[in-house]
């Protein structure tokens, strides 16, 4: 069992023992932390004090089967620190962090692990732009809880729960406002689109946002029971299902996110994957060629998407993995897209977070505009190929060490550039290979990437050959 605490949140399994799984005590005391953190540092009004100005935060889940027990808990400590809640029920983390904004709160919080396993759920705390905390904040939340620095409310100022309902409607009308989302272009497209929604909230938002784009589809898995029918991560080995039925012919575009609509994954008309890394390099393809600017990814991201900003006549730069990572490198640097690899897309004329449905709406307006197929539209950009391998960890494993040995491997290397920001990247003339300690997982990821997808998985196991050589 496994409990993950990290600047981003709390993430771990379901059950067993307090201070090793994601259980009823510590969701208590890491929601009571964070709810400190947003008392001391204002939020959108409130003071040190209880008072009758009660702050605001938005709760929102993903389909878990654990979704209600932990919702649960998190709302009645909430309303035990004094904070007004106002749950969206099931939403999307993007629909969330918009609720944050629309509402005017103080913060957010949202109980969904992303694509983990459903034996997992987690804590992702936003502040009050909807947007995940910064490291530096995110650190005083593990410290607070770590001194267990909690004062609650007296019956006089125990919060207020409010439902909402609307939040889905005010994200899909967000997505249709943009001006690069030509809906006119796809309703005219008559596009025929299959969408694998995993037993998640995808399955509730998406046919929503398909109808108001005239597009006509069918949703596999869309039950939000949180069982979910295969792995949830949208990768090749866990899509044969909709991949298959890709390949009956009848679509021109398959559809796949994770359990919290926050990844986006393509399959093409023919039933091959269109490639998650090509997910934001498509998008950003589509948004250059309308918007000048430039662009970010994090470093474990392909290099398409750099030979396609300066294509443009763009800049792009690289952030540590994570998202408030790559958001704060996007304003740093005035990007106008960005986002991860693993089928993240960030727009900022929307907001600053990873958002599937914005993709989604970007990728069919472009797809619309080019009349071409899915397939065809693929083969306009770069040909990379990312290996994805991992080290699982025992827990004497010294991560740091291993890691400092293979930089200092590499460092006298004249044709490596070796990049320590977040974890190790050797950077090859013609391929690239990244190692880091995993902020979700208990591994060590270790992506690669090179022209031909032999190439780059050869260059990762070379890599972990290395790290298991260490370990002994």
């Amino acid at each position: 069992m496994t409990l993950i605490k990290s600047i981003s949140g709390i993430r771990g399994t379901i059950g067993g023992p307090t201070g090793d799984t994601l259980n009823p005590l510590d969701i208590v005391k890491f929601t009571t932390a964070y709810a400190t953190f947003i008392r001391r540092n204002g939020g959108n009004g409130q003071n040190a004090e209880f008072n009758d100005h009660r702050a605001t935060i938005v709760v929102g889940r993903d389909a878990r089967m654990s979704g209600v027990m932990v919702d649960s808990v998190v709302c009645g400590t909430l309303m035990g620190m004094g904070y007004d809640v106002v749950n969206i029920g099931l939403a999307t983390t993007p629909t969330t962090e918009l609720a944050v904004r629309q509402l005017g709160a103080d913060g957010g919080i949202i109980i969904t692990a992303s694509h983990n396993p459903r034996q997992w759920n987690a804590l992702k705390l936003l502040n009050n732009e909807g947007e995940f905390l910064t490291a530096k904040d995110g650190a005083e939340v593990l410290s607070i809880a770590e001194k267990e620095e909690f004062c609650y409310a007296d019956v006089d100022h125990l919060g207020r729960y409010i439902n909402c309902d609307e939040a889905d409607q005010w994200h899909i009308d967000d997505v249709m406002s943009l001006e690069l989302v030509d809906a006119e272009a796809v309703r005219k497209a008559h596009f025929r689109v299959c969408v694998d929604a995993i037993n998640s909230v995808g399955g509730i938002i998406l046919p929503k946002l398909l109808d108001e784009l005239g597009v006509e589809y069918t949703v596999l898995n869309n039950e939000p029971t949180g069982d979910f029918a295969h792995n949830p991560e949208p990768l090749e080995k866990n899509l044969q299902g909709i991949m298959d039925e890709m390949r009956t012919g009848k679509y021109d575009l398959g559809i796949v996110v994770d359990p919290d609509v926050d990844r986006l994954a393509f399959i093409s008309e023919d039933g091959t994957m269109f490639g998650e890394e090509y997910t934001l390099v498509s998008v950003a393809d589509y948004v250059l060629s309308h918007t000048k600017g430039n662009t970010v990814s994090n470093l474990s991201s392909t290099r398409a998407l750099r030979d396609v900003t300066e294509k443009h006549g763009g800049q792009y730069a690289a952030a540590a993995v994570g998202e408030v990572n790559v958001t704060t490198k996007m304003k740093e640097v005035g990007a106008v897209i960005g986002g991860e690899g693993n089928g993240g897309v960030i727009y900022p004329e929307s907001h600053y977070g990873r958002d599937a449905l914005v993709g989604i709406a970007l990728f069919l307006s472009s797809l619309a505009q080019k009349g071409c197929r899915v397939s065809e539209l693929r083969q306009q950009f770069p040909n990379y190929f990312i290996a994805k391998n991992r080290i699982d960890l025992t827990p004497d494993t010294d991560v740091d060490a291993i890691l400092v040995k293979v930089k200092e491997m590499f460092a006298a290397n004249p044709d490596a550039n070796v990049n320590d920001i977040d974890g190790v990247k050797i950077d090859f003339p013609d391929r690239w290979v990244h190692l880091r300690k995993s902020n979700t997982e208990p591994i060590i990821r270790v992506y690669s990437e090179a022209h031909t997808m032999d190439e780059a998985d050869a260059l990762g196991k070379q890599l972990m050959q290395v790290v298991y050589d260490m370990q002994g």
